[in-house]
This record gives C-alpha cells, structure tokens and sequence, in this order.
C-alpha cells in the first residue's frame, strides 16, 4: 500500500513539473507578433514623415542697429569670478618658479609621468612646469601649464586650454 502510494505521488509530481515547463514556442509567437508590431509602426511612422508640406519663404530684410556698449571692440570682457581655485601649499620640482595663481593640466602619483607631460608642453611652446604636493597622505605631481599673478589672467590661460586639456584648473599657491 505505501508503496503503491509513494509511486502514485512520484507520478503525480513528475506530472505536475512537465505541465508548468514553458513551451519554446509560446515564447517564439510572442516575439514574432511583437516583430509584426513594432514592423507595422515602423512603416505608419515612415509614411507620415514622407508627406511633403510646402514651405513659403519670407524675405529676411536686414536690421541696422548702433552699438550702445563703450567698451572697444577688441576689448573681451569676461567674468571670472565663479571659476573655482583649489588651494595647496605645494614645492617647485622643476621649472623656473610660480607665481600665485597657476593653471594645472595633470595631476600624476608618479613624477616621470608629470615631466613627460612637461616635456610635451615645452614642445609647444609653454613653460610648463612640475610641483609636488601632499595630499590625503600621498604625494601628487601636478604638472602646471602657466602660472600668473592675478586670478583672470589664469582662468583666461586655462579657458584656452581647455580644448586640448578638459580637467584643467586653477590652483592657489599657499
């Protein structure tokens, strides 16, 4: 009896698994009328952006208009008062000195990777400069493109720099 019981339940859950398996192609009819919809938006879409509207052209007649500003025309005027400068105490590594504001283009844990940076600066004509400085209890060689005495002329520096070396910033000398 027990065992006539046992393989009776054996069957029922052998049963029971098999039912609940997914059929492979329950999934493929269901890929296939997601394909047929997304085909048929597609083509819907396609039509509509086909239709051509006629377009009419309205002459443009220029506007003369005087200059109300007094500052010259070769004149930039420029805002840099937003732009952040970290400040470090930092130690000339090699170069001819800082002055106290000096735009960074490379920041490097290993000091021959920051002189090469300088030798590729040097080559176009800058004064690029190595300095070293601590932070969070590790020494970091920064490599300094220019350096100036007042805040706008180096975030003018680094404004031009920032195509070639988009994390370029503005560093303090303490």
């Amino acid at each position: 009896m027990k065992k006539t019981f046992f393989l009776g339940f054996a069957l029922l859950v052998a049963f029971a698994m098999t039912s609940c398996k997914s059929n492979e192609s329950a999934y493929k009819k269901a890929y296939e009328k997601a394909q047929a919809a997304q085909a048929q938006t597609t083509q819907a879409y396609v039509a509509t952006t086909q239709q051509t509207t006629p377009v009419q052209v309205t002459p443009v007649t220029p506007v003369t208009t005087t200059p109300t500003n007094t500052v010259p025309a070769n004149t930039v005027t420029t805002d840099y008062s937003n732009i952040s400068v970290r400040t470090e105490s930092v130690k000339l590594v090699s170069g001819a000195g800082l002055k106290p504001f000096s735009v960074v283009v490379g920041s490097f844990g290993l000091q021959s990777n920051a002189q090469t940076l300088q030798s590729k600066l040097a080559g176009k004509g800058y004064a690029a400069q190595v300095v070293s400085s601590v932070v969070n209890g590790m020494t970091m060689y920064r490599v300094v493109a220019s350096t100036h005495e007042t805040k706008d002329q180096a975030a003018q520096s680094r404004a031009a720099l920032l195509g070639e070396y988009p994390d370029a910033w503005l560093l303090y000398q303490k």
